[in-house]
């Protein structure tokens, strides 16, 4: 699929807001999304990460449909013409997106029945149908059943005096189909697959088959189990026929947060409908169910007939996250156990407990997970500030973390020790509301400071300050990340932190938390970028001086990674530079709606995308400035919602060290011939393969490696060495 024409101008003036410039926003996520399919069709790829990756790919788009599908269906209901920078109105980009969607879900199915279902069967799980069952074997699923699932279950009816009930989203439901023997009249019914018990049933090992086979896992689905036991929940009548199907609701709600008196309370609420009340965006249904059934489905439900996703086989392939679990280490990736920054070190050697403060201030700190672990830099950093009885404050941005979070352990008990602590508590992140909620109310409930950001803004921003008495003086701690305080996802994204004294980044985080906290209209700041108010305009001008050396004959290079490219002004100014002859690299996870490699537009622009064991999620920045290189890192992508509707916070990085760091890194992203992308002009991604005599390059082993090797106390200038390459404009210099 090509996201934009070929189109190019036919004359010397280029108007750089043209449709033909830019690839459309959801087409581009969509096609992110290919690329994580494509690590499950990949046999390189081992086994179990292949369903990994099928299983993301299934959770990826039920966000999208409850976040972006969901939106672009109500413009088409009022009527919105208005057409994205590319030139599509809302129903001319349903019909990509449904033309798009349709065979990548078949193609996902096919996988999965003919490919992962019969390998897996070769390594000794099988996933077996009910029918194929032997009788020891249905005679145990049916006391199963009976103790456990029976119970759970709540057949509902559907007739005049019972209205078809509220279905809730993402929810698996069998529509059954039965018969009154005494009336003959047939009826309709849903029961529900609760999502309470576990989507796969393991039989017992004693009704394994018999073989040479050292079996591992045999078992059967929950809604087959359901299926045919039906007659439990339906006695007397006839039952005619079951078939599966799955809801997606509109998730996203806007919240009035200049009406509401209590923010907390009103997205408590929003919450609450968000699960039974959102308009259906997506019905998915088995293949085989009858005309009737799915006239009936479509109707109550309000969906229209494009919106009905048929397929074949399992439904919500999402739950294929299971079989991770099984013990079958040698087909999935290598255990991974991220090491302590080397800098940090010397702390786990000694006892005072103000060593970890020592060591900042001897120079900064970058930690890069998760290679390095979250838990020995930056929990440390803040467990170690709230035991510290020089410590006096500790101020924190959270907006996502874990269930079990060691942080905000660390920050209740710094308020138990007298500490003043700020924390603010994002509950507008999306999805997460519910648990920030409740940490919200954890933290105030032991002494904690919570505030709930800027109205009008969410904070994004992944920041803490700690205020510590050292002497006759106050020194400032800082942390400045590219992800969450999350320990469970800093083993999943690649994210970087920096923790600094410097004096200039502290009396920044003040001024910031002076402005989520307080009434402050700090309007500058000393080092850092914050958006919204010196974020779009700092990198605006920092694009425009390498143009300005292009200009001047000299040569001026950008290099940026991110997740998302989408801001129409950073688009064109990217643009302009490529024209006065700017080199411009782009290493973007996901959605990138610049068109590169278009011939006095774009030619000296490359964007590649990385995606493989980890999720690319660091932010890094950098620009040539005639020879004396700068660098950042932050939380900020360029989208317009980072740059003008978040608060966020990036970094210079300046120690030299840590500079060389970021250049190493980059290099081998774009050296990278395993799990590298190229776009194209026409939209379309190409995947790099090692040549002939060419050895594989892939980011995420090459980076493990390097750490090991340096944590086992070897050099790592070979392995840098013999992975760099040969490319026109090197953004390094």
């Amino acid at each position: 699929m090509t996201l934009g024409t070929d189109r190019l101008p036919q004359s010397d003036v280029v108007d750089l807001k043209e449709p033909q410039y830019y690839f459309n926003r959801e087409l581009s996520w969509l096609q992110f999304n290919d690329r994580v399919l494509h690590e499950a069709l990949d046999d390189r790829t081992p086994l179990l990460e292949r369903l990994k990756f099928s299983a993301i790919f299934s959770a990826n788009l039920d966000e999208f449909f409850m976040v972006r599908v969901s939106g672009l269906l109500e413009q088409v209901r009022v009527q919105v013409a208005t057409k994205t920078p590319d030139g599509l109105s809302p129903a001319k980009q349903m019909e990509a997106i449904r033309s798009h969607l349709r065979p990548k879900l078949r193609q996902q199915q096919e996988l999965f029945e003919k490919c992962l279902r019969p390998k897996l069967a070769e390594h000794g799980v099988i996933l077996k149908s009910y029918g194929d069952l032997g009788p020891e074997q249905q005679s145990y699923l049916q006391r199963y059943f009976e103790a456990q699932i029976f119970p759970v279950l709540t057949p509902l009816s559907v007739d005049p005096a019972h209205p078809f009930p509220r279905l809730s989203n993402l929810s698996l439901n069998l529509a059954v189909a039965v018969t009154d023997p005494e009336t003959g009249i047939q009826k309709f019914a849903r029961v529900k697959v609760p999502g309470s018990l576990p989507r796969f049933l393991g039989l017992p090992e004693h009704l394994h088959p018999e073989g040479e086979h050292s079996w591992v896992w045999v078992g059967v689905t929950l809604e087959e189990v359901i299926a045919h036991n039906l007659h439990y929940l339906f006695p007397g009548m006839t039952l005619q026929g079951h078939y599966l199907f799955r809801i997606t609701r509109d998730a996203d709600f806007p919240v009035r947060e200049d009406e509401a008196d209590d923010l907390l309370l009103a997205i408590q609420e929003e919450i609450s409908k968000r699960r039974l009340e959102g308009s259906v965006c997506r019905l998915e249904i088995q293949t085989a169910m009858p005309e009737d059934l799915r006239q009936g489905l479509t109707q109550e439900l309000g969906v229209a007939e494009e919106d009905i996703y048929e397929l074949e086989g399992l439904l919500n392939l999402k739950d294929l996250f299971f079989f991770l679990s099984l013990p079958l280490p040698d087909l999935k990736d290598e255990p991974w156990k991220p090491v302590v920054p080397p800098r940090l070190k010397p702390f786990f050697d000694q006892e005072e407990s103000d060593s970890i403060f020592k060591i900042i201030r001897q120079g900064d700190v970058m930690m890069h997970h998760p290679y390095e672990s979250f838990g020995a830099s930056v929990q440390t950093f803040i467990e170690q500030a709230a035991q510290d009885k020089h410590v006096l404050t500790i101020k924190m941005t959270l907006y996502r973390t874990s269930g079990d979070s060691p942080i905000v352990d660390a920050l209740i008990a710094a308020a138990e020790n007298g500490k003043q602590v700020v924390a603010l508590v994002e509950l507008k992140a999306r999805f997460d509301e519910r648990n920030n909620i409740i940490w919200a109310r954890k933290l105030e409930d032991a002494g904690v400071h919570v505030v709930y950001g800027v109205v009008g803004l969410k904070t994004h921003t992944k920041t803490a300050l700690v205020v510590r008495q050292e002497r006759d003086r106050i020194c400032r701690y800082v942390h400045i990340g590219t992800g969450n305080y999350n320990p469970k996802t800093s083993n999943l994204y690649t994210d970087l932190g920096l923790l600094s004294c410097r004096e200039d980044l502290g009396a920044d985080l003040t001024d910031l938390f002076n402005f989520l906290t307080g009434y402050s209209r700090q309007i500058a700041y000393r080092k850092l970028l914050v958006a919204p108010l010196t974020l779009r305009k700092g990198m605006v001008a920092l694009i425009h001086r390498e143009i300005a050396q292009a200009q001047a004959g000299r040569p001026a290079r950008i290099l940026a990674k991110m997740n998302s490219l989408v801001d129409g002004e950073m688009i064109r100014l990217l643009y302009e530079a490529s024209q006065v002859g700017v080199e411009v690299k782009l290493i973007i996870r996901g959605i990138c709606c610049l068109r590169p490699g278009l011939p006095g537009v774009s030619d000296r622009i490359q964007v590649i995308s990385i995606i493989g064991r980890y999720l690319e999620h660091a932010r890094i920045f950098a620009f040539h400035n005639d020879g004396d290189e700068e660098y950042y890192i932050g939380s900020a992508d360029w989208m317009p919602r980072n740059l003008d509707r978040r608060v966020e916070a990036v970094t210079p990085v300046e120690d030299p060290a840590l500079v060389q760091e970021l250049k190493t890194l980059l290099d081998i992203m774009l050296s990278d011939n395993r799990q590298a992308w190229d776009l194209r002009a026409d939209g379309t991604y190409t995947q790099r393969r090692p040549g002939p005599d060419e050895a594989e390059r892939n980011t995420h082993v090459l980076m493990m490696e390097r750490t090991r090797h340096r944590d086992q106390g070897g050099t790592i200038d070979g392995i840098a060495q013999r992975h760099t390459f040969e490319r026109s404009g090197d953004p390094n210099g």
